[in-house]
């Protein structure tokens, strides 16, 4: 009988760990409880109007179907029998395994806050993007019908939370939707004046990022209308506002839109892990080996973001290519092992460089293993466009990014500006007076 490979998550580790097997004399089985897989570096441009879920998402059918040896099944993992090297699906049941690729990745940190998840949605998923996009759109048109200044003031007020790439992103994009793409488009109010606040706790945004281009982004954003606020601590999140922690003291914002892109937490099956056995981080995520293996168990490879690992004293970082090059590292091992080769070096997370984009040929590029090579502004915006539309996984879908894109570039228009699910969020008319008898 072949060997049994089961992959966990059809993610970036997941997924270039099972493309890393195609000639493999193995069966492979890619389980997830979606039927796609998400690319997810472009979710903000979903958030924000650029395109639209199915352009960013690939059926892990269609992307598996050349592959012979991979089957695809779609179900949830709610446990592991580690001893009788078992996976317990929610549906069909345990399935055997003889090696596991866990790569269930991230979810949006709230930092203990969950609550606040309600009124400030989180990026991590198609649902995410579509509620963010939503709540955009429909500030815009609530200000337009609100006749009190001050509630339409609190309606044209956007807080971002969070300044790494994420919230950069979006505060760039929507930054492009107020002065561009709406410019003209409302009777009674101008979306160009929309106040639009960056928040994050440290230093300076992008912190990641030499200070040089951290500030180079801090100048493309007050191009487009964004303020930046460094050294504040969100202390409260509600429907009407943000409550922060400033080193002037308490401080309320009045903003009916609030976006999360502040931290990410390790996925719920790192618990199911934990409880098998498996050591965890204080985060939750799976302390692995130094060739990916989960503490004493040799056949289950965690990858992706749910791994914890240093290098150098630092931890991998949770973006797209660790995680893929984790996959095809696992696969690596795995083919070794069945070909009776001895085991690779230990894994080592190569760093490509950084790029995160601002604004329309506004970008900032980093490489820190090429000299510390660093650029800002359309060089940096045309190289962010190369490496996003290589990584997505079908053909087609990068064609059709690419037109979009194009048509965005000339235009200025967003070809996704949907406000769905409106029935749940829209005023509920008040009842008609009583006419005296």
């Amino acid at each position: 009988m072949a060997h049994q490979v089961v992959i966990l998550g059809g993610g970036f580790g997941g997924l270039y760990a099972a493309q890393a097997l195609k000639h493999a004399d193995i069966s492979l089985t890619m389980v997830d409880r979606r039927n796609f897989h998400l690319f997810q570096p472009l979710l903000y441009q979903v958030a924000t109007g650029s395109l639209s879920p199915g352009e960013i998402a690939a059926p892990l059918r269609s992307v598996l179907s050349s592959q012979p040896n991979a089957k695809v099944l779609l179900d949830e993992a709610i446990g592991i029998d580690a001893a009788g090297k078992k996976l317990i699906l929610a549906d069909v049941g345990p399935i055997p395994y003889d090696t596991l690729i866990v790569a269930t990745g991230s979810r949006t940190s709230y930092f203990g806050n969950d609550q606040w998840e309600e009124f400030a949605p989180g990026l991590k998923t198609i649902e995410d993007a579509t509620r963010m996009r939503h709540k955009i759109l429909f500030a815009f048109e609530e200000a337009e019908r609100e006749p009190d200044m001050d509630m339409r003031n609190a309606w044209l007020t956007f807080v971002i939370v969070g300044g790494g790439p994420t919230g950069v992103e979006l505060a760039g994009a929507l930054g492009e939707i107020a002065n561009d793409t709406m410019r003209n488009e409302f009777d009674n109010i101008k979306p160009e004046n929309a106040r639009i606040l960056l928040l994050d706790g440290g230093e300076r945004i992008l912190s990641n990022y030499p200070e040089s281009l951290s500030d180079a982004a801090v100048n493309s954003l007050i191009k487009l209308g964004v303020r930046t606020r460094n050294k504040v601590r969100v202390t409260g999140v509600d429907a009407d506002g943000v409550t922060l922690k400033t080193v002037a003291g308490i401080e309320r914002i009045e903003a009916k839109t609030i976006l999360w892109g502040a931290g990410v937490r390790a996925s719920e099956f790192g618990k199911v892990l934990g409880e098998a056995g498996v050591p965890l981080d204080h985060g939750g995520r799976v302390l692995v080996n130094p060739d990916l293996t989960a503490g004493a168990h040799p056949n289950i490879f965690v990858v992706g973001d749910l791994a914890s690992l240093l290098q150098d004293g630092n931890p991998l970082p949770g973006v797209a290519p660790s995680a893929m090059q984790q996959g095809k590292y696992a696969a690596k091992v795995i083919m070794a092992r069945l070909k009776g080769q001895p085991a690779p070096a230990p894994f080592r997370y190569f760093d490509k460089g950084s790029l995160a984009v601002i604004g329309r040929t506004a970008a900032v590029a980093y490489f820190e293993k090429f000299g510390k090579l660093m650029f800002s502004g359309p060089i940096a915006w045309l190289l962010w466009l190369f490496v996003h539309l290589m990584y997505i996984v079908e053909f087609e879908a990068r064609v059709l990014v690419f037109i979009r894109w194009g048509f965005n570039y000339l235009t200025f228009q967003r070809g996704a500006r949907l406000i769905t699910g409106i029935a749940a969020t829209m005023r509920k008319p008040e009842p008609p007076a009583l006419k005296p008898q």
